[in-house]
């Protein structure tokens, strides 16, 4: 299969190439051996005078045909460059993007079919696939609408450690500059991901099953939090939104924004009427601030303000974990616990400084996840001196005897 200059091979069995009318063998087979005396007598004339045909045609699996033409079709393809931004000194700069090359799977699998049916002759073959030029998106005009300030906020990380700060440097580079057009998604976890050291991340703290645990990646649901809290303030359409399982700290409840695996992200929609900029700036000194512009048109007058209201609160408890191999009296806490909360995130809208509206966005719960102190249950040992005197062995032996006896009178008593 060739396309753009580049070729990819498949074999019949992958397109799922398979004979239509297999009857055809069985009708073949019947000519002289069926009906009637008169019937088998002229079908053998018939043949003496000439052959009887049985057409036996090609035909794809489209399903199948489908499936692994779209999956080649990535190595064939030229992929578009859109035309993009870049801010540099408080000043937007245009990037021109360059067009691409991809193929038409559906005027594709047409081509293959026609050539199966008519051309095919069952050898190896080179089949010329449907591709058409791909345009850049974004024109230099649509882009220039980019100017203003939809969105900003800003969190700060300065006690977390050299992991954690190298994971928020690495999650916000990766999402900075981010050109977004009108009707697109933008997904913090795929653009992020994968979260492995491959990805460019280290170990840090991560929640996991109730406790902190050391993960690759720990540490970039601030950057998704930052960033959904810009999302808010610049009023864009949230479509995918989970909070942590436990509280965090460096935003009040209800206004996190947690990022785990494939069932936890956060994604939002550009629903403006021009293309959107997301910019992350981070710093060494521990602060990481997201601004998103784009075209504002918004009255004068209006802004917006976010209140978390926390309903409900689950005290932390105090678990107790026996551990047999260190002395009693021994008391370590292994981890420190943390409050539940129940909380309600609440979008405040003022128009010229007046209140007009007031809108529950949503309830998000809290785990407490309890104190765990570890005590320790190893008694200490005890000796028993021994001496070579009969009269003391005897004295030892009948107070041995007592004590034993003592012994099963309070056990019994037990």
């Amino acid at each position: 299969l060739n396309a753009n200059g580049k070729s990819v091979e498949v074999s019949a069995q992958e397109l799922g190439i398979t004979f239509q009318n297999t009857n055809a063998v069985q009708e073949a087979l019947a000519v002289g051996r069926n009906g009637n005396l008169i019937k088998r007598y002229k079908d053998k004339k018939d043949l003496e005078h000439g052959s009887k045909v049985f057409e036996l045609p090609l035909g794809l699996n489209e399903t199948a045909a489908r499936k692994v033409l779209t999956a080649k079709a990535e190595k064939l393809n030229n992929e578009a460059v859109d035309n993009g931004l870049i801010r540099e000194n408080g000043q937007f700069q245009f990037i021109e993007g360059s067009s691409g090359v991809e193929v038409n799977v559906e005027k594709s699998l047409m081509t293959i079919e026609d050539y199966l049916k008519n051309n095919w002759d069952g050898t190896d073959a080179s089949i010329d696939l449907v591709a058409e030029v791909v345009e850049p998106e974004g024109t230099k005009e649509e882009l220039a609408k980019v100017k203003d300030l939809l969105g900003s906020y800003t969190t700060n990380y300065s006690t977390s450690s050299a992991g954690r700060c190298a994971n928020i440097s690495v999650a916000a580079g990766k999402i900075n500059g981010t050109v977004l057009y009108p009707g697109e998604e933008f997904s913090v976890g795929q653009t992020i991901g994968p979260l492995t050291a491959a990805g460019g991340y280290e170990l840090a703290g991560a929640y996991e099953n109730g406790q902190t645990v050391q993960s690759y990646g720990g540490g970039v649901c601030q950057v998704s939090t930052t960033l959904y809290n810009a999302v808010l303030k610049a009023e864009l359409e949230v479509t995918q939104r989970s909070n942590h399982s436990m509280i965090v700290t460096y935003v009040k409840p209800s206004m996190d924004a947690a990022i785990a695996g494939d069932y936890k992200d956060l994604v939002f929609e550009n629903d403006t009427d021009a293309p959107i900029y997301v910019q992350g700036i981070y710093n060494s000194g521990g602060s990481i601030t997201f601004n998103i512009y784009g075209h504002d048109t918004r009255k004068a007058g209006h802004s917006v303000k976010y209140e978390s209201k926390t309903v409900k609160t689950t005290p932390v408890k105090t678990q107790t974990k026996k551990d047999s191999s260190k002395p009693v009296g021994y008391s370590e806490v292994e981890s420190s616990g943390h409050v539940g909360y129940v909380a309600e995130l609440w979008k405040i809208t003022y128009e010229n400084g007046k209140q007009v509206s007031k809108e529950l966005i949503h309830t998000s719960t809290y785990a407490m996840s309890p104190t765990i102190v570890v005590k320790g249950t190893k008694k200490a040992s005890t000796t028993t001196k021994k001496d070579d005197s009969d009269k003391d062995d005897k004295k030892s032996s009948e107070k041995t005897t007592k004590k034993s006896t003592s012994s099963k009178k309070s056990k019994k008593s037990e």
